[in-house]
């Protein structure tokens, strides 16, 4: 380069340089622009706070705690929790882990969220498709304790309890039984005990309250919170879910009581309870409390348009709660089936969640029927076998008030001619003198009129008693006979495709035998309803009836149907040699003997009717005479 070139290039390194110092801001400009820059940094980390924050809120409440935003320190992730957690707040996360207790009845599915059962698996059982048999689900149950921690209100349901002791495996474990805390501090911690008794269906369930004096803010009592949306096992679900209800046992004296199948049901507890049950069909979850629930509100609510559950059942009960550092509530859990004997052996009263009946129907299932349904069960016959050596011998025993029930029939068939007499004599102006004059041949012949009903009315508790049995029979469940392959349900020889109101959508065979039997039964008493306008209109009810319950009948019990048919076939085999046995001619001689005789002194009731026959005929007359 040449001289010029070189002094041009430093004219312009000057003006450059020159140019620089004279735009360059000045120190009031430089701590402006410091001041802005670091605002603009403090803005940014605040909302990159309150961003996690919310993140962890959001992720708490979904149950998903992977946080996307790495830089969030975990001091941040705490003050969160502890915000909505109180001094909870390390046990609110967590990944899900479930544990196993079992014996040789019962698989009991624990998770450590909530600490809580999941579900149980009958082991001895299956639905009616085959599948495992299980109370409760993950998605449909709840069990969770609800308290207050200062200003926030804590429910199990939302922590991770960890186990203790020995280490488990996710899978199971073989011990007994099994613990689970929900940790403040090591000395601090609320603790669930589960722990089996042999192979039964009754287990224990034990909550320790440690060192929690000063964190739970609750003056005198903490609520338990349980529901269970009941899984549908059965064939018929409509019939699950009528028989789908609580039952609740008082305190005071014992008292057992329910809340009515039919419908939706809400009723508060007011006086303190020993236990509640989740009743079933044909299985129950019972929970029972040493020290009692104080009060407490009961709720049913039907579910017919789910096809995996049959109803919902919940129970929201208040425990005392003392507030010191050591606090225990023992319970125990009852989760299997209805089976009178199980549930009698436990003297808790659990067996009257079974519907034997109330009054003499439930005295005559308890010690008449169950004992030798037992009996019977005990020689290992098939169940179609026992219901029939079963009704026979309740026809032996009932054989007596059959036998006088078809006598009484037999004499007023002999005196029909007499009645026909009377009735063409009075015909329908006169009743009043034609009832007095048809109850003085009864005394003179020695015929009592009610001879034929008394009988059959007191059949009748036997007959309720059986209806009641059969569906509430375990027993049956799945037990097939003949071309029923579950007694303890509606058999089908036909699904027709489609649903007849009242009727169904299939056809029940033993319900058709049943209802051509008792119409074929009806037509062959009817001769005793000749004569008797009133009588002739009762017969027609008793036509009636059968083809009333043909609808009823067609989805209940097929054994109770085919109970039924057995009891028609073998009355009318009874009547067959009782008729072989009664000589008509001889019943008629011998009224004809004792009309010879004094009259015999009359009944209080036989003067009483009379009376009042006489009574109106007086009314009557005086009428006329106006």
């Amino acid at each position: 380069m040449d001289k010029n070139t070189v002094l041009g290039l430093l004219l312009i390194g000057a003006i450059l340089i020159g140019a620089s110092i004279y735009n360059s801001p000045s120190r009031d400009e430089i701590a402006i622009q410091k001041h802005y820059r670091d605002s603009i940094a403090a803005i940014t980390k605040v909302n990159q706070k309150v961003a996690v924050q919310n993140q962890i809120a959001d992720a708490v409440k979904s149950e998903n705690l992977a946080f996307t935003d790495t830089t969030a320190s975990d001091s941040v992730k705490n003050v969160a929790l502890q915000q909505q957690f109180g001094s909870f707040y390390a046990a609110a996360t967590g990944s899900l882990e479930n544990y196993v207790l079992e014996n040789e009845l019962l698989k009991i599915n624990i998770s450590n969220k909530g600490g809580r059962i999941t579900s149980v698996v009958l082991k001895k059982y299956t639905t009616h498709d085959s599948l495992p048999l299980t109370i409760g689900d993950i998605d449909s149950s709840q069990f969770n304790f609800v308290f207050n921690n200062q200003n926030k209100t804590i429910n199990t349901e939302d922590f991770y309890f960890k186990p203790t002791g020995k280490s488990f495996s996710l899978a199971g474990n073989d011990s007994n039984s099994f613990k689970l805390r929900m940790e403040i501090s090591p000395s601090q911690y609320l603790e669930y005990v589960y722990t089996l008794k042999g192979n039964s269906y009754l287990f224990d369930f034990k909550v320790n309250m440690v060192g929690l004096a000063d964190v739970i803010t609750n003056k005198d009592k903490i609520t338990l919170d349980w529901k269970e949306k009941a899984l549908s096992t059965e064939k018929y679900k409509d019939g699950e879910t009528n028989a789908s209800t609580i039952y609740y046992q008082f305190n005071e004296g014992n008292e057992i009581d329910y809340l009515t199948e039919a419908g939706d049901k809400q009723e508060p507890l007011e006086k303190k309870t020993n236990w509640i049950g989740f009743k079933k069909q044909y299985f129950t979850s019972v929970l029972v409390s040493k020290q009692g629930f104080q009060k407490g509100n009961l709720e049913t609510i039907g579910l017919q348009q789910s096809k995996k559950y049959t109803k919902e059942l919940k129970a929201n009960l208040e425990l005392a709660y003392s507030g010191s550092n050591a606090v225990t509530y023992d319970f125990e859990f009852y989760i299997g089936p209805n089976h009178f004997q199980t549930l009698k052996a436990f003297d808790q009263g659990f067996e009257k969640q079974i519907p034997l009946g109330w009054g003499i129907l439930g005295w005559i299932n308890k010690y008449a029927v169950i004992p030798v349904f037992n009996f019977l069960d005990s020689l290992n016959w098939s169940y179609g076998i026992i219901i029939l050596v079963l009704t026979l011998l309740i026809k032996i025993v009932l054989l007596p008030l059959t036998y006088k029930a078809f006598l009484s029939t037999a004499k007023m068939k002999v005196l029909k001619p007499e009645m026909d007499e009377i009735n063409a004599k009075f015909g329908s102006e006169d009743p009043m003198k034609k009832q007095s004059a048809v109850m003085e041949l009864y005394k003179k012949a020695g015929v009592n009129p009610l001879g034929g009903c008394l009988p059959v009315l007191l059949q009748m508790p036997i007959l309720f008693a059986m209806f009641r049995f059969f569906p509430a029979s375990i027993e049956l469940r799945q037990k097939g006979f003949l071309w029923a392959t579950d007694l303890s349900t509606y058999d089908s020889i036909y699904d027709l495709g489609f649903t007849i109101p009242w009727y169904g959508d299939h056809v029940s065979l033993f319900t058709l035998l049943m209802t051509v039997s008792t119409l074929l039964y009806t037509r062959m008493n009817s001769s005793q309803f000749s004569g008797n306008a009133q009588m002739e209109s009762m017969k027609w009810v008793m036509y009636l009836m059968p083809v009333v319950f043909l609808g009823v009948f067609n989805n209940y019990s097929a054994g109770l149907s085919y109970y039924y048919f057995l009891a028609n076939m073998m009355t009318f085999t009874q009547q067959a040699i009782i008729k072989k046995l009664v000589n008509e001619d001889e019943i008629h001689r011998k009224i004809q003997e004792h009309k010879k005789k004094p009259a015999a002194k009359k009944s209080g009731f036989q003067a009483k009717l009379e009376e009042m026959a006489k009574q109106a005929q007086q009314q009557k007359d005086a009428k006329n005479k106006k």
